[in-house]
């Protein structure tokens, strides 16, 4: 796509094609090699001239992205919860949103050592590793089915330093017998159906959608936490738009006290949890 010869030429014909200004800089910086955040650098040298090496990258990442490729993607890092992840298309790229349950679980653990969380369904790791990050006396654990999201999540533990037990498997699968003050998930939850999917194509459909009405991962989790909660534990779940109600329900009928919601940034109520008071 691009052809412009200089830095300015290049930025104005990105958003000529309809990309916003902060996205089309960005891209600019990857095809020049440099730090995607690193504007100013734009500024103080818009006349400089792109090499055909440059061009040629940035019409590759430009038309990515006017394809809907996440900047998650193409950058190949994203932030979340001060952490910056690598990702890619092998796992979700991380939504501010998930940082309101991310909260909502530190909020939870009370302040004394020997706790135990996990993170069910973990993808690029970024919500085991916030807690990590956050509560390094928590004794953290976090479990995906899909061994290429794992790798992921494995290599951003690394990498960050922060001590988090990986287990390959389905939901609760590999923490047989194990039980924890603390366990959360962001699951698949998007209709089958739903429109929307078009537009996260490029993203991995198992960890997106669940069944008919989306809730079929939020029903199983709800369903078999108990077993590996404590007395006076929390399941805390991520879900969608217009699911709290039914996540409730789901949570009362299972015999969680304290069922409640929390909302987002934008006031919408995007995770649902209760306690286990121990009853069987």
């Amino acid at each position: 796509m691009s052809s412009a010869s200089t830095v300015q030429q290049a930025l104005a014909q990105g958003q000529a094609a309809g990309l916003p200004r902060l996205e089309a800089q960005m891209l600019l910086l990857l095809a020049l090699q440099r730090a995607p955040h690193d504007r100013a650098w734009l500024l103080a040298h818009d006349s400089d001239p792109l090499s055909p090496a440059a061009q040629a990258r940035l019409a590759k990442l430009q038309q990515r992205r006017l394809d809907g490729e996440p900047m998650a993607y193409l950058s190949g890092e994203h932030e979340f919860y001060g952490l910056t992840l690598r990702v890619d298309a092998r796992v979700l790229d991380p939504r501010p949103d998930t940082e309101t349950l991310v909260d909502w679980a530190l909020a939870q653990l009370p302040q004394h050592a020997g706790l135990r969380a996990a993170d069910l369904g973990t993808g690029s790791g970024a919500i085991a590793l916030a807690i990590a990050q956050q509560r390094p006396d928590v004794q953290v654990s976090a479990v995906d089915a899909s061994a290429d999201a794992l790798a992921v999540a494995q290599a951003n533990g690394e990498r960050l330093r922060l001590p988090v037990t990986w287990h390959l498997g389905d939901w609760f699968s590999p923490l047989a017998g194990q039980r924890f003050e603390l366990l959360v998930s962001n699951p698949p939850y998007i209709a089958e159906a739903d429109p929307h999917m078009a537009a996260l194509r490029h993203e991995p459909r198992r960890a997106l959608t669940s069944g008919a009405d989306g809730l079929d991962d939020l029903k199983r989790l709800v369903q078999d936490a108990p077993e590996h909660l404590q007395t006076g534990g929390w399941l805390l779940l991520e879900h969608g738009w217009d699911q709290a109600e039914a996540v409730r329900a789901l949570l009362s009928a299972r015999g969680f006290s304290s069922v409640q919601s929390r909302v987002d940034l934008a006031g919408i109520e995007r995770c649902s949890g209760g306690q286990w008071p121990g009853l069987r």
